[in-house]
């Protein structure tokens, strides 16, 4: 089970297991915000034509990207808390209107976008199992059957909870979502990040707060032992019919 700063062991532990539970085809994600480049983690300088591009990327490798690596996505940018001042806020204003002018987005759509109020000075991305510390959120790409098994331990761990957010565009906005107090969310995606990442026409992504990794994981074992029996059993009824009464 994982616990706050745990060591990078109970993470690799997390990642295999959602892994494998959740049938993934990627391992899960982790991003961290930093108030400065952390000691021993490859600094990437270079942009990215969009911030889901590190999403993508941070799936094989770990690696430090700051502020102004993220510049180049305008959106992505926003959404991160990036003050849109100069340059970089122009660019924004001309994309928002062309994709007003398309009708993409709506009049006044944009500024409903969910963002962060105070940017990090960078970003960690990584495999989960390579996290040092309780990530900042953990993005999973999973196939729709996944979100079975993950509505129901949402369900289990956080019984109290409000339903499990369904976001649309862009992408990147399930961050802030997360970082706002919700403990898990989904995004459909957007045509520019499913670009950028490649996500498969059958992938969907899943969004998890740090902290709640570790009741989301323990739910998860039950649900997905659980699952099995009532499968079998169902698999049973379907060849054999119902079982006799006692």
């Amino acid at each position: 089970m994982v616990h706050g700063n745990a060591p990078t062991s109970a993470w690799s532990d997390a990642q295999a297991f959602l892994a494998e539970a959740l049938e993934l085809e990627s391992p899960p994600m982790q991003l961290r915000y930093e108030d400065r480049a952390p000691a021993g983690v490859p600094h990437r300088s270079e942009s990215a034509p969009s911030v889901c591009t590190f999403f993508a990327d941070g799936r094989s490798a770990s690696f430090y990207a700051d502020r102004s690596a993220h510049e180049q996505c305008e959106i992505g940018a926003y959404v991160m808390g990036i003050p849109m001042e100069g340059a970089l806020g122009g660019r924004l204003s001309e994309t928002v209107g062309w994709m007003e002018s398309i009708g993409y987005l709506a009049p006044g759509e944009a500024a409903q976008i969910p963002h962060q109020s105070q940017a990090p000075a960078g970003v960690v991305y990584g495999p989960l199992g390579a996290a040092r510390a309780t990530p900042t959120a953990v993005l999973l790409f999973v196939a729709p059957k996944a979100l079975m098994w993950i509505y129901e331990a949402y369900r289990r761990a956080w019984p109290q909870a409000p339903p499990i957010p369904v976001l649309g565009r862009p992408m990147c906005s399930i961050v802030p979502v997360l970082t706002g107090g919700t403990p898990l969310a989904v995004s459909t995606g957007c045509a520019g990040s499913r670009v950028y990442t490649r996500m498969k026409d059958s992938e969907l992504l899943v969004g998890l707060r740090g902290d709640a990794v570790a009741p989301f994981v323990e739910a998860l074992r039950t649900i997905r032992s659980a699952n099995r029996d009532v499968t079998r059993e169902n698999e049973r009824r379907r060849e054999t019919g119902p079982a006799p009464a006692q």
